[in-house]
């Protein structure tokens, strides 16, 4: 502060013409002493007052310190009644900024708020989600410790929360040893200063825990009592946050050329000489005789300060120096500031300035919270509106050193001014970690839950602590820690991790799979078989055994089940809404006349026999024309169902995901099932009509008889098809049109091969049984 304030005096451009003078006080680390020290200084020293017109500049325009947050607490109440600016350079309690209850505190070092966001974000740098905190008993600890339990909740857990005892109780130090065993946290965060935490730090190192992080306010990082070659087992590797470093050009020459009688406190540079050089001044009894062996050494006052490597001549780690040196600058360009001020421009009542002969405190006050300045370091100093300096700290870590004292290193910087998310700038590659492979820790409750499960938090534990529960079926988590899974839409599924959605298989029957491949080979064989046997009868159209069976019949009979087995394929392939349509009404007309033949063939083969009775001419009345008629008539119905069907509800090609959750089985949505019923219905009542006609008639003469055949081929087609209801129902997916194509395929075999062989038999294996006689002479009744 001496150096400052003479450094200022110096500068002609700052403060031209203006001497500053100051007073020092020692505050004795007692609330009491410091709290005597302020009101002597905004009371004055003097025993009496002759001014009673209270006019004239007060004792002091403003105070440096105090550098505890406690006693800068109580003393910033009284000052700021009275508007007399205190710029404190150690105490960062982040209660100080509060604007209503300190409204004249300034402070040059960080505070606490920002001390914890600076370790919030090296807790989320490394991915510690469960830390531990102790703190000391004082508004310092108590402060930090809350806004830091604030702060946490939004990134992890607090494990456990600790208080130091204000007194060393052995008691208290083995309950927070225990409660530091038990936890599972393998970081733990201190705010205190050093001498209320190296009692504990003492029993940490005797019981030997040494599978812990520990991260250090900047009350201790540089604490020597902490710091100690015999507590490295423990803490080495400590990560802390320090007030940010700076230099002070001239400063070891100021200090350097200190010599007693050099300035107006003689006695504590006496004091400080004797203790220094180890000797005492000739006619004077040293304070600190009793604690240094002086051995009859006399003090000259020309020994060389340089000559001793001293903490006191070392300004190469200024830091609460810094902040001092900050803080006289900053109320120097307030006052220069203030004497700036052009006249009918000022920021008091009708535009006023201040006079530098009778500047009052709260003047100085107004300029003290727009001061903005850059120091020789490079720093800006400036305060916000609420009194706090801008938040910048450098990031140290303990080291041993090679000859095995400890070492702080700079490992990075926190600049709460730089964008978001860049505040905080680490070089892993300096860093030393106290454990295996040199590699940071894992402090988490639970391990990460990783993708395709969810977090499910354990009863009465914090919310860190959390099971991992694989995702439900048909939901997924694609990222970490996630809280829920999510629903796949309908076309997607999880694959087998959970963690992604995959596009659902399409299922369908298709020409390139097993199934497709050999239902086609059948239908077209059948289909095959069936025009080879049309072949034969048109060869064959002039001989007995066609002639006799109707031979127009039969081939329009050969046509439609050409026309059943091939439509069947229709129900093979991705469906289209052309195929979604044709497929039921091509299935249904090529039944519906192939049924009608079989029919009418039925009821011309009762005819004929009852024609052979006398005096019946039956058979004038149902001739050619009329067997087409009611060919035709049956068919046209079948078709005006079908007509009717696709116009009202036409069946549609659809993707339904609900029937099976992991495929979309894409198939012909038939529209309306009252439509697909009638069709099958009216199938149902010609082959039942047709069957109950051909069983009646089983028994006429064998050579006009086809009825047992007929009859044997109608139970087939029956049999097939009430079998294929219930199969058709229970068959998921592609397996349902399998089995249409089964009932197609099966019922159209069963009357090619029943109706058909035993003709095709004779006509090719057996001609000599294909003549009009043969066929006469089985003819006889038996």
């Amino acid at each position: 502060m001496a150096f400052a304030i003479e450094e200022i005096n110096r500068d002609l451009a700052l403060l031209p013409n203006i001497t500053l003078g100051y007073r020092l006080y020692d505050n004795c680390v007692n609330l009491a002493v410091a709290l005597r020290a302020a009101t002597a200084l905004i009371n004055g020293e003097e025993d009496s007052f002759t001014d009673y017109s209270c006019t004239g500049t007060p004792p002091v325009l403003a105070i440096v310190g105090d550098p505890g947050s406690t006693n800068s607490i109580t003393i910033s109440r009284i000052l700021g009644l009275f508007r007399v600016p205190m710029v404190s350079y150690y105490a960062t309690c982040s209660c100080l900024s509060n604007r209503k209850e300190f409204p004249s505190f300034f402070r040059t070092i960080p505070n606490d708020k920002f001390q914890v966001k600076a370790m919030i974000e090296i807790i989320k740098y490394f991915g510690w989600t469960w830390v531990g905190v102790i703190a000391s008993n004082d508004d310092y600890g108590q402060s930090a410790v809350k806004s830091f339990t604030e702060e946490v909740d939004k990134i992890g857990c607090i494990a456990f929360s600790e208080t130091l005892p204000s007194v060393n109780s052995k008691v208290r130090i083995f309950q927070i040893m225990e409660t530091i065993q038990q936890s599972t946290a393998r970081v733990i965060v201190v705010f205190s200063e050093g001498a209320h935490f190296f009692p504990l730090a003492e029993e940490i190192v005797r019981q030997n825990i040494t599978d812990r992080q520990w991260i250090a306010s900047e009350a201790w990082v540089f604490s020597t009592l902490i710091s100690r070659a015999e507590l490295m087992s423990s803490f080495t590797g400590t990560i802390g946050i320090a007030i940010r470093r700076g230099e002070i050009p001239g400063l070891e020459n100021f200090l350097l050329g200190i010599h007693p009688g050099s300035g107006p406190n003689t006695g504590l540079v006496e004091e400080f000489w004797e203790i220094n050089f180890d000797c005492k001044f000739e006619g004077k009894t040293s304070t600190n005789s009793s604690l240094y062996e002086v051995k009859g050494k006399i003090c000259t006052g020309s020994e060389e300060l340089n000559s001793r490597k001293t903490a006191y001549s070392d300004v190469s780690k200024l830091r609460a120096s810094y902040n001092v040196y900050k803080a006289v600058y900053a109320l120097a360009h307030s006052l220069h500031n203030l004497m700036s001020c052009e006249p009918g421009k000022g920021p008091f009542q009708n535009n006023s300035c201040a006079d530098i002969t009778t500047v009052q405190p709260w003047q100085v006050l107004h300029y003290l919270e727009r001061v903005n300045f850059t120091t020789h370091y490079g720093d800006r100093v400036s305060f916000d509106e609420n009194g706090d300096a801008l938040a910048i700290y450098d990031v140290m870590n303990w080291q041993r050193a090679d000859d095995g004292s400890v070492k702080t290193v700079t490992i990075g910087l926190f600049d709460e001014s730089a964008p978001a998310g860049q505040e905080l700038t680490l070089n892993e590659d300096k860093i030393f970690w106290n454990f295996k492979h040199n590699s940071p820790p894992r402090s988490v409750c639970s391990e990460s839950c990783q993708p395709g499960t969810r977090k499910a938090t354990r009863k009465g534990e914090p919310l860190c602590c959390f099971d991992c529960v694989p995702c439900a079926e048909g939901e997924i988590s694609n990222h970490t820690d996630s809280i829920d899974c999510f629903k796949c839409s309908p076309d997607f599924w999880p694959n087998s991790s959970r963690d992604q959605c995959v596009l659902k298989e399409i299922e369908f029957l298709s020409y390139e799979e097993t199934l497709g491949i050999s239902l086609t080979t059948i239908s077209v064989f059948g289909a095959c078989i069936s025009a080879g046997v049309l072949a034969v009868f048109i060869y064959y159209r002039n001989t007995p055994i066609v002639r006799a069976n109707n031979s127009e019949l039969s081939f329009l009979l050969l046509l439609s089940l050409i026309l059943c087995f091939l439509c069947s394929l229709l129900f093979i392939g991705q469906p289209l809404h052309l195929t979604c349509m044709l497929r039921h009404v091509v299935f249904g007309i090529s039944f519906v006349l192939c049924i009608s033949c079989i029919l009418v063939k039925t009821i011309v083969v009762i005819m004929a026999f009852r024609a052979t009775l006398p005096d019946n001419n039956v058979m004038k009345w149902f001739g050619a024309a009329q067997q087409r008629g009611t060919v035709f008539v049956f068919t046209v119905i079948q078709a005006m169902i079908c007509i009717i069907w696709l116009s009202t509800a036409s069946p549609v090609p659809f993707k339904n995901t609900q029937y099976q959750n992991s495929k979309i089985i894409f198939e012909c949505y038939i529209g309306s099932i009252t439509g697909f019923s009638f069709l099958l219905g009216y199938i149902g009542l010609l082959a039942s009509v047709c069957f109950l006609l051909a069983f009646l008639a089983r028994n006429l003469p064998d050579n006009f008889n086809e009825a047992k055949f007929i009859t044997f081929s109608m139970l087939i087609f029956c049999a097939v098809w009430i079998a294929f209801i219930p199969a058709y129902v229970s068959s998921p997916g592609k397996y349902s049109d399998a089995v249409e194509i089964f009932a197609i395929l099966a019922s159209s075999f069963g009357l090619l091969l029943s109706i058909f062989a035993p003709k095709c038999y004779i006509i090719l294996l057996h001609p000599e049984k294909n003549t009009k006689k043969a066929l006469m002479s089985r003819a006889d009744p038996k």
